[in-house]
């Protein structure tokens, strides 16, 4: 863990407002509360100017996938059947979140790389406790894997990818994508996963990544939230912390899709998936791991106020695009 670059203060000034509005703050929230702040989704147009807006061109269609609910992303010049697959996981903690607040990646990874993007609605806790929400993204992919057809996919250039809590689901998609290839499933993927792009992930659920203990504070993410989502997630669940159907850094990793990680360096999640890029390597994976200065946790889904979101986002397209060509 390197030392921390501070806030640009339009950044600053936007993750001090969460706090005083206390709009994240999960360990404040019953659980009606939670539901009332997974159903916000902020179309203003000063929250689109700070959360991005839907690229130009893209159409959405909310449907269902394997029971899941799903919001799938087309450019209007993307071709009606054949193209590229992209699934996407948002973050909340495995208990906040929308199929909203990605509507800015979403819509652009659908623009710029011509694919079918899938944005998937898992159940969240602590409704529903660990692992359903692993259960009804496999889901989703799985059939995808197997089938893209049905929204217009090649199901053999795939991939995945999710930001935080989404980032840990995303990489358990991509090690059950493996083991189905691997045990020869019925309905086995048309071809292994091309590419899991995990931005700022939950890879330890133990929390045994110094930086977690390094920042008590950080912004978006302080500590006491870390651990109320966790609390939330595994509660009523027969999964610990370190297993690793919840903590894919404890899982083997050989033959997984390659990666890209991105980091936060004011986030308490940095050396996760600094370590997870490490394992990868370790595992014969191919890894790419970049660290972004000067930005919080969760930066990529305000890129009005975050200055690195955009480079963020440019890095992720070229990684899943060369992955897809």
């Amino acid at each position: 863990m390197r030392p921390s670059q501070p806030l640009p203060a339009r950044t600053r000034a936007f993750t001090s407002s969460l706090h005083a509005l206390g709009r994240f703050d999960v360990v404040g929230m019953d659980e009606e509360r939670i539901r009332s702040t997974r159903a916000n989704e902020y179309r203003w147009p000063i929250t689109t100017a700070v959360l991005g807006g839907r690229a130009k061109g893209v159409r959405t269609t909310d449907r269902d996938l394997a029971g899941v609910p799903v919001r799938v992303y087309r450019h209007a010049s993307t071709p009606a059947a054949a193209a590229p697959v992209v699934v996407n996981l948002h973050g909340g903690g495995w208990v906040l979140g929308n199929l909203q607040q990605s509507d800015w990646t979403c819509s652009e990874l659908a623009a710029r790389l011509g694919a079918v993007v899938v944005s998937v609605d898992y159940r969240l806790a602590p409704e529903h406790a660990a692992p359903a929400a692993f259960e009804d993204s496999w889901a989703v992919v799985r059939l995808l894997a197997h089938d893209a057809s049905v929204v217009g996919g090649d199901a053999t250039r795939m991939a995945v990818t999710g930001d935080s809590a989404g980032g840990n689901l995303a990489a358990l998609v991509a090690i059950a994508h493996r083991d189905a290839i691997r045990e020869g499933r019925p309905h086995a993927p048309a071809g292994p996963l091309r590419h899991q792009a995990l931005v700022y992930p939950a890879v330890d659920l133990t929390l045994s990544s110094p930086s977690i203990a390094a920042r008590p504070d950080a912004p978006v993410l302080p500590r006491r939230n870390i651990d109320r989502f966790l609390e939330l997630y595994l509660e009523g669940s027969d999964l610990g912390p370190a297993d690793p159907a919840v903590s894919p850094l404890f899982a083997d990793l050989a033959d997984v899709a390659p990666a890209l990680v991105l980091t936060a360096d004011n986030d308490p999640l940095e050396d996760d998936g600094e370590r997870y890029a490490q394992a990868l390597r370790a595992a014969g994976v191919a890894a790419r791991y970049t660290r972004y200065d000067g930005v919080p946790h969760g930066f990529l889904s305000f890129p009005g106020v975050a200055p690195n979101a955009r480079q963020a986002l440019a890095e992720i397209v070229q990684e899943i695009g060369s992955a897809l060509a």
